[in-house]
């Protein structure tokens, strides 16, 4: 589809080039259309950087998406391999079932071998834009991590816009003078970019490399439009760390380094915390807003407790739900595996769909027009007995019926007016029927009722 689109694109390619023109791109038409806006919409919020629309020149299998407070709430899943775990298959397959339960974007983040022959499949099979961690590759091409240039970490960047990679996350807002800060945390540095930019920082006695080069950088992302996502470093990873100095000393810098960006055309997104308790979401979104002027942010969870192993896909979207609400435009996903291992397919279906639950709640709550439309169409269905209309509408609906037909498997049952746990005699909606059709009754006796004694007054007069 964006093969005749991009043609004849060159020098700066970026949508936000092209909405600052004045232009709307066949991208920023074909967003509109998706989100209910007028294109004009589209393109101002584009211009001031209030929305991005993630699409490298060179994906052209991609079908544009946009992440901004205008659209609606966005979600992400992250796939790839490690050093001990997975292949090219697998990571399609991953992506694949991502998409099918409608994943927004898809974050490549292996570490292992074979990285670039996993994010070429992933990128031909991908119609929704593919971000990546480039550090992670950066860090396999050299023997420790101390080893990497700020040559060589660009060139992997620039390797990566060129083989069509959407988005990057790059850890440049943690400064070597923050890292005193993180000293008396609980769970120290969480992200494992972070981590090693600073353990570079301190082996080196240099200012993080990507924030002394950001203008190389941004060079990069101008010449094949890749969108930014300013990494947080420093978010916290257990409810004991949220909303400290470093975080904040970062967030602030995260938000000088967006005017920088603006000022080359350069798409940027801002990630946000990771373990946060549900009472401080809304300060952290707000906080957000005013020091990142605006640009969309992008929420893992947060996890709102950090108790649960093997239920992370839970605790975090209870937190991703409260920060969609309060303006999180794209909410990366956690799986059941989330601290403890390798998500499988099964992990990443869970994911999607806690996180798919999670955005759409956001949407309800912001009363964004025509959000509650399925859920009232369910709705009617269910009160229906349409079984199969509730399966379509439903999240996954190979799921629902997987349950539905667990214990009531038989064709005939799909008109039943019951499911397995009340049965045919404790139904509430089959016996709300009944009531509503006994009221029905008496109200007719009584307006029949009614009407006799005005023709008896009638007559009496």
């Amino acid at each position: 589809m964006r093969k005749e689109w991009v043609k004849g694109r060159t020098g700066v390619v970026t949508q936000m080039h092209y909405a600052r023109q004045g232009r709307v791109t066949e991208e920023m038409a074909f967003v509109a259309t998706r989100e209910g806006l007028e294109p004009e919409r589209v393109r101002s919020e584009v211009a001031r950087g209030r929305m991005i629309i993630p699409a490298n020149i060179h994906h052209v299998n991609l079908e544009p998406m946009a992440i901004g407070i205008a659209s609606s709430c966005k979600i992400n899943a992250n796939i790839g391999n490690s050093a001990v775990s997975s292949g090219s298959d697998e990571e399609v397959r991953k992506l694949r079932t991502a998409v099918k339960l409608g994943s927004d974007t898809v974050m490549d983040l292996s570490t292992g071998k074979n990285i670039d022959s996993i994010r070429e499949a992933i990128l031909a099979a991908s119609p929704v834009p593919i971000g990546t961690v480039p550090i992670y590759q950066a860090i396999e091409q050299v023997d420790k991590p101390t080893d990497l240039t700020a040559d060589g970490f660009l060139d992997v960047i620039e390797h990566q816009a060129k083989q069509g990679v959407d988005y990057v996350t790059v850890h440049c807002g943690i400064l070597r003078e923050f890292l005193p800060m993180t000293v008396n945390r609980i769970t120290g540095i969480v992200s494992r970019g972070g981590a090693l930019m600073a353990q570079w920082m301190l082996h080196h006695e240099k200012q993080n490399p990507l924030y002394t080069n950001y203008d190389r950088l941004l060079d990069i992302c101008r010449a094949h439009d890749v969108s930014l996502s300013l990494g947080d470093s420093l978010r916290p990873g257990c409810l004991a760390d949220a909303s400290d100095q470093a975080q904040f000393a970062e967030l602030k810098v995260l938000g000088e380094l967006t005017l920088r960006a603006w000022e080359k055309d350069v798409q940027v997104m801002i990630e946000g915390p990771g373990h946060v308790p549900m009472d401080q979401i809304p300060m952290n979104m707000e906080k957000e807003r005013l020091l990142c002027h605006e640009a969309p942010f992008y929420v893992l969870g947060p996890l709102v407790t950090d108790i649960a192993p093997g239920y992370d896909h839970i605790t975090s979207a209870i937190g991703a739900a409260i920060a969609g609400q309060h303006g999180a435009s794209m909410l990366c996903y956690v799986t059941p595996k989330e601290h403890l291992g390798l998500p499988n397919e099964e992990d990443v279906r869970q994911g999607v769909i806690a996180y798919k639950i999670a955005a759409h709640a956001a949407d309800v709550a912001r009363h964004r027009p025509g959000a509650r439309d399925r859920d009232d169409a369910l709705s009617r269905a269910r009160y229906a007995f349409d079984w199969k209309e509730q399966f379509r509408l439903s999240l996954d609906p190979e799921r629902a019926q997987e349950y539905h037909d667990a214990s009531l498997p038989h064709e005939g049952f799909k008109t039943a007016e019951f499911c397995s746990m009340c049965g045919p005699k404790f139904c509430s909606m089959h016996v709300d029927r009944e009531v509503k059709e006994a009221v029905a009754r008496d109200e007719a006796k009584q307006a029949e009722a009614n009407r006799g004694k005005l023709k008896a007054m009638a007559a009496g007069a």
